[in-house]
């Protein structure tokens, strides 16, 4: 998991944080091919009224081949009755999460602690 996150510059994923991010998530997709992780993602919700999605990362070898579209197809099933699902998308994959049924939300706000995701992401 580790290398799928460092394949494309996700540095502070060390295996201490993956463990407790993925132990903290109640959705957790793996996406192996020959045995090995090349795609993952994880979600976390009360089960009726919010979720949000987090860490949608294919390998950057294993990109557009679908595999993101599919992580994320899974963890809507498992989330189709909760009324609505939240996810922060990285810097200029907005449109494939458009693509997934995805729209801006009129009211979201964020707190970012490191400076440089917020000066990236916050207005």
């Amino acid at each position: 998991m580790k290398e799928v996150y460092q394949s494309v510059g996700w540095m502070k994923h060390t295996n201490d944080v993956i463990k407790q991010v993925f132990d903290a998530s109640d959705i957790k997709v793996l996406v192996k091919v020959n045995n090995r992780i090349v795609g993952l993602g994880r979600a976390m919700s009360d089960g009726i009224f919010n979720a949000s999605i987090y860490d949608i990362v294919v390998h950057k070898d294993f990109q557009n081949k679908g595999i993101a579209k599919q992580i994320v197809n899974h963890i809507l099933e498992q989330l189709k009755e909760v009324s609505c699902v939240h996810i922060i998308s990285t810097t200029g994959n907005e449109e494939f999460y458009r693509k997934q049924g995805f729209r801006k939300v009129k009211t979201g706000m964020a707190r970012y602690l490191n400076i440089e995701l917020h000066n990236e992401y916050l207005e």
